[in-house]
């Protein structure tokens, strides 16, 4: 399944979920390598905090997508150079960050991808317990543990476990259709006409709202 995500991109993969699933615009990658997709593992840590974040990195399985819900807080680091070095040493497909990360020179240089929300030097405490494997929000998605996640240049889009199946097949269709566009496009359509747009737009005319008239 893993190589199928990766070949199909996050665009078709959110258009195969009725244009959902998508995280918010704000999580975006910043290492070198930005194409992942694999089974979530989840930590929820307290604001600003990374105790739970070591915990989780050592014990996230190869090959799975470690997301950190960190509320969005911006002005504090769950994640830097050594936890990067660590990741991807370990073979993890993936980091998404809620929150922020610093060391981003070297996190640029890395294979790892890492998402995250903004960049700051200020590291966090590592005070207060947190949760593993537990469902979490993440970017304004609910992900559960073994959800697959998978990002590229565009993004990070979350598929239900018992969704995967159908969206892949649903996505696997929808890029074949955009070949077939791209294919026409070469040579000489016009992508209006490809989509049917006029007819759309007629058949939109004609949906003339007609208010409802009470009778008193």
């Amino acid at each position: 399944m893993k190589k199928e995500l990766l070949r199909l991109g996050t665009g078709p993969v959110s258009d195969a979920l009725g244009k959902k699933g998508a995280m918010d615009h704000g999580i975006r990658p910043w290492s070198a390598a930005a194409r992942f997709a694999g089974p979530a593992y989840t930590v929820r840590v307290h604001t600003a905090d990374i105790l739970m974040v070591s915990k989780a990195l050592s014990e996230c399985p190869a090959g799975s997508v470690l997301v950190i819900a960190g509320q969005g807080e911006c002005n504090t680091a769950l994640w830097g150079g050594l936890t990067t070095m660590l990741a991807f040493k370990k073979g993890i497909a993936g980091v998404v960050v809620d929150g922020a990360i610093r060391d981003v020179a070297d996190i640029r240089k890395s294979k790892l991808p890492v998402f995250a929300r903004a960049v700051v030097p200020n590291a966090g405490g590592a005070e207060y317990a947190g949760d593993l494997q537990v469902a979490v929000v993440c970017g304004g998605q609910v992900i559960q543990p073994g959800d697959w996640v998978c990002g590229d240049d565009d993004g990070v889009v979350v598929i239900p476990l018992a969704q995967l199946d159908a969206v892949v097949a649903k996505a696997t269709s929808i890029v074949a259709a955009e070949k077939r566009i791209a294919k026409a496009i070469r040579e000489g359509a016009d992508l209006a006409n490809l989509l049917g747009v006029d007819e759309v737009l007629a058949e939109k005319r004609r949906q003339i709202f007609v208010p409802q008239l009470r009778v008193r």
